[in-house]
């Protein structure tokens, strides 16, 4: 009774520190709102708001039509500019796409005769530039084939492909990012704030106090994984339904309630590495050294940025041993998907089982530097 006591006031005492720390609660409080918001909205996988000018020489209606099929938000509304200011305007970044439609287009294609056209590309904007050209080749190939409805027919295609979606159906990609940055601005900070939380007592002298106390290194550091991990968890809860949902319109599929249980597994897990390192290092600067060369190839590694399936199998094997990657599994099962725990319980199990073997380790190793300092 007495050991989950000194716990729970532990716990009270290292809540109230957090709380007083405005720097590392303003860090935190922006990890979780216009962190994940930034993150969603400031880049993307499409085409959007693309700068397109167009140098008519033919003056035809079919060159009209080509110019008025650009829409937003993928392109900005057409410039129409002349051949002699295309260079000047590619140098200065005006546009990103030129595209050039050449006298006699319209006229040439009534005679069944190949006519090319010219996209002038500013590659340096190199997302937009290789998704836009193949964007602007099919609206262009589309207005032509709207324009002579003879080539559609000469040009049937043996198989018609029909893709549904079952999560994002209109494919945003705001969606996406905010779910992934929120997944791995959990990771982050879990580790983030539990090590700077032991750090923090041990540059100001004051786990010397608390080891005068009727307490262990156990007590001790189990009262920092609870109060950091209790005070992520409502901070990822708010952000999920406000930010996430609310702000941003990303549906969720399965159950919050689910995906929540799954978050306290695994929040034990990410606090464990936290005290891992703050174990290791001996000051707040070598701290972060070591959460770039953690946290980093734990964010890039576990699924997030590319598919496990793309690692070599030599990779796949080391990254089965982050917790990172079983919690992404999951929330992604969960939350994409609508799975529940009779398909998800193996991801549920890894987390867990992880979770025990870096909790108990990193307890370890903290008692030992305990009994060592003493």
């Amino acid at each position: 009774m007495g050991f989950m006591t000194n716990i729970f006031w532990l716990i009270l005492k290292e809540i109230r520190s957090v709380l007083q720390d405005t720097g590392l609660l303003v860090f935190v409080v922006y990890a979780f709102t216009l962190a994940i918001y930034l993150e969603a909205t400031g880049q993307g996988d499409d085409v959007n708001n693309a700068s397109v000018a167009i140098v008519n020489d033919d003056h035809s209606t079919l060159s009209r039509k080509i110019a008025n099929s650009f829409y937003p938000p993928y392109f900005k509304p057409v410039e129409l500019i002349d051949s002699r200011e295309l260079n000047d305007a590619m140098d200065r970044g005006r546009y990103i796409f030129v595209l050039e439609i050449p006298n006699g287009f319209e006229a040439s294609l009534h005679r069944g005769q190949v006519k090319q056209m010219q996209l002038n590309v500013d590659s340096t904007a190199a997302r937009q530039a290789s998704l836009g050209a193949s964007y602007i080749a099919a609206i262009v190939t589309q207005a032509i084939v709207n324009h002579f409805p003879k080539l559609a027919a000469q040009q049937t295609e043996p198989v018609e492909l029909i893709t549904r979606r079952a999560f994002n159906p209109n494919g945003r990609t705001d969606w996406f990012h905010a779910i992934l940055g929120f997944l791995d601005h959990i990771t982050m900070v879990t580790i983030i704030l539990t090590g700077a939380a032991l750090l923090r007592e041990r540059e100001h002298g004051t786990i010397e106090h608390l080891l005068v106390m009727p307490l262990n290194a156990f007590q001790i550091a189990l009262s920092k994984i609870g109060a950091n991990g209790l005070v992520i968890l409502i901070l990822a809860m708010l952000s999920l339904r406000f930010v996430v949902i609310g702000t941003i319109g990303a549906p969720i599929s399965g159950s919050i309630w689910l995906f929540t249980c799954g978050t306290i597994v695994y929040l034990f897990s990410a606090a464990a590495i936290g005290v891992l390192l703050a174990t290791i290092a001996r000051s707040m600067a070598q701290f972060s050294l070591l959460l770039i060369m953690v946290i980093l190839p734990m964010q890039m590694l576990s699924g997030g940025m590319s598919p496990i399936e793309d690692q070599p199998p030599w990779l796949q094997s080391i990254t089965f041993f982050f917790p990172s990657r079983h919690y992404l599994e999951f929330s992604q099962g969960v939350l994409y998907r609508g799975a529940k725990i009779d398909i998800l319980w193996p991801e549920f199990v890894y987390i867990t089982f992880l979770g025990m073997i870096y909790l108990l380790f990193s307890l370890s190793l903290f008692r030992k530097s305990i009994d060592a300092s003493r």
